[in-house]
């Protein structure tokens, strides 16, 4: 019979507590390390919490107690913003004066009569040149501002990253057409294809027609927005799949027969996202302020809706060189200013958290 080496049983000792550190050491994931280097940018964090309160607040904003934004009061117009007395609103025209137009609205409101009655904060920004309450109008103008962000952002987003990603793992005569159809639309200013995209979308048979399916110009503009920012989106997740669609992983892909949109949607498109996501937060607030800079010219967002492009577009018209009434642009550049800077820094924040090559800052 052999004789068990004291050095056999030493090593077997040893791997086995190599074994248990290594079982007791939990793997992380990219979103989780992604995440945790996220909560270490002070800056980025202060920005997403704000705009998750901002978001929360603006879809819940018939639940608070605002005063009514289309109610009309001449007696109070060009009021400066004070803090002394509350306001009050009618509850016999709650929809009138807020313009409910859908269920939950409505339902919002009732809750709002519920909890508040017919008390209302006072006009801490002031009122307009129709005594308005300018604080209710930018609680509404901020709803505006962020779908028209949101949803014009996801539209470039779906046609950016198609296009993109098709023109990249396609390449050759294919890819070159597409690039250059790219550049085509690039030499053309954004302003003028939006006037005219409205211009014939505005027309009344045109208009009648959508509004059959209802379809309403504020609807139109979402879209069209979205429409003429999809080109710089494409560029970038073009030249990501570049770079990708000659991994092991594709050509893995590729052996066990997936086709090409396979490949694409599944393989490529996911392998992306990081790049995406940043690109994401870096355009929505491209996108407000395209919507802003329209509704002042008066080419965006139009009455009774409210913006807050329309709003600083609305105190500007009345600054005159005898009275300045500051407020009525003051608080509308500042709303739309500090979710702007919210959002580029969240962007930053974004990149660096997911940039590899920063996996130890």
């Amino acid at each position: 019979m052999g004789v068990a080496s004291p050095h056999g049983e030493q090593d077997v000792e040893r791997y086995g507590r190599l074994l248990d550190e290594a079982q007791a050491i939990k793997g992380v994931s990219l979103a989780k390390d992604a995440w945790r280097r996220l909560r270490r940018n002070r800056v980025a964090m202060i920005s997403l919490w704000f705009l998750v309160l901002l978001s929360l607040v603006t879809f819940l904003t018939p639940l608070l107690p605002l005063q009514a934004p289309k109610q009309v009061d001449t007696i109070r117009a060009f009021s400066p913003p004070t803090w002394s007395t509350a306001g009050s609103i009618d509850a016999n025209q709650v929809d009138a004066h807020f313009g409910a137009q859908n269920a939950f609205n409505s339902l919002l409101l009732q809750g709002r009569l519920l909890l508040f009655d017919d008390w209302a904060l006072p006009s801490l920004c002031g009122t307009d040149e129709l005594g308005r309450d300018l604080l209710s109008r930018l609680f509404w103008g901020a709803r505006i501002a962020l779908v028209v962000g949101i949803v014009a952002t996801l539209v470039s987003l779906v046609i950016g990253v198609t296009y993109g990603a098709v023109s990249g793992y396609l390449g050759g005569a294919v890819d070159n057409l597409m690039m250059r159809i790219v550049d085509v639309l690039y030499s053309i200013p954004f302003i003028f294809v939006v006037i005219f995209l409205i211009t014939i979308l505005s027309e009344k048979s045109i208009k009648a027609r959508l509004s059959d399916y209802g379809i309403d110009r504020i609807t139109i503009f979402f879209f069209v927005v979205g429409a003429i920012y999809w080109l710089t989106m494409a560029r970038v997740v073009r030249g990501q799949v570049i770079s990708l669609k000659n991994e092991q992983f594709i050509e893995a892909a590729r052996t066990i027969g997936a086709g090409r949109a396979r490949i694409i949607f599944r393989h490529l498109v996911p392998n992306v996202s990081s790049v995406v996501i940043v690109y994401l937060t870096l355009t929505i607030p491209r996108v407000m302020l395209f919507e802003a800079f329209l509704s002042f010219l008066g080419l965006g967002v139009q009455p009774p809706d409210v913006s807050w492009g329309l709003l600083a577009n609305a105190g500007f018209k009345v600054i005159t060189p005898v009275k300045i009434y500051w407020w009525l642009i003051v608080f509308p550049g500042l709303a739309l200013g500090t979710t702007l800077f919210a959002l580029n820094f969240l962007g930053d924040g974004l990149r660096d958290a997911l940039d590899p090559k920063l996996k130890n800052w």
